[in-house]
């Protein structure tokens, strides 16, 4: 085996270490974990030192985790319905809060102010904890947030749940419906999360870090912990190089629009 050196480098939405890996010897031995963040940034950061397609070799997405929508405890709304009509009744009142700009819950939030036809107040964190402090203690109404951040909340009834964020249930939260089948067709966000390598690494490093990264997501110890926090393990064919790139053309594809509309951005 090899030992791993993990740097937490921090900062301007995962950019700083995004670049950094973009610039680093490309000798597989400096690698990048990215999350959803790698395909919203070329519309969030006008000015990237970066291009995300083009600067790096893709080894592979690795998992997908779920998101909910949440609000304060003291929120009259009951489920998605409820809620729906209640943000209807306050247009123009409502606090949506969020992790940061550009943060995955301040996505998910611009896009289901999209889906509801419904601009919110929006207010960011810096962080995920103090968001949610005030959501508990009912400063801000809503959020979205990822299910490892969210599903201690709910299960221990501090936050009100009103829907998940993917198209099918989720085994650890089964009687919260989906924001699909809540009538907003088609809702799907998640944050996922994949490996990178500076572009020109070899193709022989590349394939064998790629059968590396396939072999640990079917490790049923690290599946078991991965669904014990709610994440999803991607299917094969996104655990390639090719998937894995396809895929985050469509996302950036989708988030884009999403962003550009709502003139939000991280710099």
């Amino acid at each position: 085996g090899q030992q791993v050196l993990v740097e937490n480098t921090a900062g301007a939405g995962g950019t700083l270490g995004a670049t950094r890996v973009a610039q680093a010897p490309s000798d597989g031995y400096t690698l990048l974990l990215h999350h959803i963040g790698m395909a919203t940034a070329p519309a969030l950061y006008r000015n990237l030192k970066y291009k995300t397609l083009d600067d790096f070799e893709y080894l592979g997405l690795i998992n997908e985790v779920p998101m909910t929508l949440i609000g304060r405890p003291t929120l009259p709304a009951n489920n998605f319905a409820e809620l729906r009509t209640w943000i209807n009744q306050n247009k123009g009142k409502i606090n949506l809060a969020n992790a940061g700009l550009g943060a995955a819950s301040h996505l998910c939030g611009l896009l289901l102010q999209q889906a509801l036809g419904v601009e919110m107040t929006t207010v960011p964190y810096k962080g995920t904890a103090p968001a949610m402090t005030d959501l508990i203690g009912g400063q801000v109404d809503l959020m979205c947030d990822q299910t490892t951040n969210t599903t201690p909340q709910i299960l221990g009834g501090k936050v009100k749940a009103f829907a998940v964020t993917t198209l099918k249930r989720l085994p650890t939260l089964p009687n919260l419906p989906t924001l699909d089948e809540s009538g907003l067709k088609g809702f799907n966000v998640t944050v996922w999360n994949g490996l990178y390598a500076p572009k020109g690494t070899p193709k022989a490093i590349v394939d064998k870090l790629n059968a590396a990264l396939r072999a640990a997501i079917k490790d049923p110890d690290f599946v078991r912990h991965q669904e014990e926090l709610g994440a999803i393990m991607v299917h094969d064919d996104r655990a390639t190089p090719e998937g894995h790139k396809k895929f985050v053309a469509a996302e950036i594809a989708k988030w884009a629009p999403v962003i550009k509309a709502a003139g939000q951005y991280a710099d």
